[in-house]
């Protein structure tokens, strides 16, 4: 006889940016920020913050106005 498999709680979100920093600091100094902290709905790992649907584009504008110089990766149709 099998023992039953655990389950883990799986959440999905759609049409959602990734931000992935250099490291868990910089994460942590945009969290701190609170312009951009209100746009993150999440956060993925130390790096990785879950930004708003729909948001990229000011969220984008807030990190070049903060110096920092994003990469996009790729945009929605």
């Amino acid at each position: 006889m099998t023992e039953p498999t655990s389950r883990l709680p799986v959440k999905l979100h759609r049409r959602v940016c990734l931000v992935l920093t250099a490291d868990a600091l910089l994460a942590e100094e945009l969290l701190a920020r609170k312009k951009l902290a209100q746009e993150v709905v999440g956060r993925l790992s130390e790096r990785v913050l879950l930004i708003r649907p729909g948001r990229v584009e000011l969220v984008l504008e807030e990190l070049k106005r903060l110096g920092h110089t994003p990469q996009v990766v790729g945009r929605p149709a």
